[in-house]
């Protein structure tokens, strides 16, 4: 059991998951403790957002700050097959032609920075330097975190704690209940270049999805300010990390220069930056949420980056969370069936976009020969890429998919709750 102060809620991480919630439960008028390991601003990947993240930026009233910002706007998205052919761009704007369809590229170390911020302008007491080492439970209700700041190990204890510790997954990892995708075992290097080529007019913000000249992987190409670009290679483990040479940054540049389709981008292009490598991409944990506590963003789980999908879930489960924590707190039952409410709707959009990110792994499955034999389904697949996953439809999509390839099981979280 914790001792000493208490707060209505504790949030442990100040990503974009921890800074939703705790911006909308100070909103509230709750009392928030954030808690960030790192000081920011400080580096992190998943630097492309989808369209459907306006509007939970735009409750937060943080739009206007993005608005206002030099972040690259982005329109669509262009995938380029291994022989080089290159699809049509998915404009987001053709679907619907409104402000909401355009969204940016971001550079996280800013954005996250901003996000912290605003939070912070909102009412949340942001601690950085924090590093929560477990959270307290007084029997199977969390009552607080134990965390270590200055060399000094202190509890605070809270009505609710919001797990939003990113990939490090605190409490999934403490209770046991985080486990992998078997089929989605991928690792990336990635650097950053300055002077790649880029599209013209609506094309200039397209992120670009690029597969290998054999299959094995695939590379992004995200378009940042200043003319730089973040490029990924992501691919099995063993061909990233020990295969094709122990040099990440060697692997990367090799990788590039054997591929026709990029070759070309890159001939006035300057790397800036060392290698970064991660791995192991895809997980989710077993339960959403117990008795005080809930899990947001990737400490919940986590998708293959392909459809730059990390924002979204980190938005939309930050901001379900604060309004279930709300009611919870105003209703005083923080029990976890209250806590996590919003579940099966967001694992049901999670649900879709992993489907499509199945769908682009079968090496005998082409999105161009889809949409051609059932165009129909054109607007549906538009609708996953903007991250419209949330609502009704694209059931009858996935269901005929399906008879093509092989689509992931239903997601299940524990207590039955079974989507699709």
């Amino acid at each position: 059991m914790a001792s000493g102060e208490r707060y209505e809620c504790i949030i442990i991480g100040g990503g974009p998951a921890g800074s939703t919630a705790g911006t909308l439960l100070a909103q509230y008028g709750h009392r928030v403790l954030l808690l960030e390991k790192e000081r920011f601003p400080r580096h992190h990947i998943g630097e492309s957002l989808m369209p459907q993240t306006y509007f939970t930026f735009q409750r937060l009233g943080f739009l206007e700050k993005l608005k206002a910002s030099d972040f690259t706007p982005k329109e669509s998205v262009q995938f380029i097959s291994a022989s080089g052919k290159e699809s049509q761009p998915f404009y987001f704007t053709d679907r619907d032609p409104n402000e909401w369809s355009v969204t940016w590229q971001v550079e996280r170390d800013r954005f996250d920075r901003m996000m912290l911020e605003h939070a912070r302008e909102s009412g949340v007491e942001v601690v950085e330097g924090a590093l929560v080492k477990r959270v307290l439970f007084d029997g199977s209700k969390a009552d607080g975190v134990e965390f270590l700041q200055n060399g000094e190990l202190r509890q605070v204890a809270a009505d609710v704690v919001i797990d939003a510790s990113g990939q490090s997954a605190l409490l999934s990892r403490q209770l046991g209940l985080r486990y992998g995708d078997d089929r989605l075992k991928n690792a990336a290097i990635y650097a950053y270049y300055r002077g790649v080529e880029r599209g013209l007019g609506r094309n200039a913000g397209a992120t670009l999805v690029v597969h290998t000249p054999d299959k094995s992987g695939w590379f992004w190409l995200i378009p940042l300010p200043n003319d730089v670009t973040s490029v990924g290679l992501v691919s099995p483990p063993h061909l990233i990390i020990t295969g094709r040479g122990s040099d990440p940054l060697a692997t990367l540049e090799a990788e590039i220069a054997r591929c026709t389709s990029l070759t070309a981008r890159f001939q006035r292009a300057t790397r800036i930056t060392g290698s970064y490598v991660t791995r192991d991409f895809s997980y989710r944990s077993r339960r959403l949420a117990g008795d005080g506590w809930v899990l947001i963003g990737d400490a919940f789980g986590f998708l293959d980056p392909i459809y730059s999908s990390g924002v979204l879930l980190a938005l939309k489960s930050g901001e379900w969370a604060a309004d279930a924590v709300h009611e919870a707190l105003h209703s005083r039952n923080v029990s976890g069936e209250l806590l996590g409410r919003f579940g099966p709707r967001f694992v049901s959009g999670m649900q879709r976009i992993r489907q499509l990110v199945y769908a682009f792994y079968d090496p005998n499955f082409s999105f161009a020969a889809f949409i051609r034999r059932y165009p129909q389904y054109h607007d549906d697949v538009v609708r996953v890429l903007i991250g419209d996953v949330f609502g009704q439809g694209l059931s009858e999509m996935f269901e005929v998919m399906s008879e093509i390839v092989k689509l992931p099981e239903p997601l299940a979280l524990d207590g039955g709750a079974c989507v699709v």
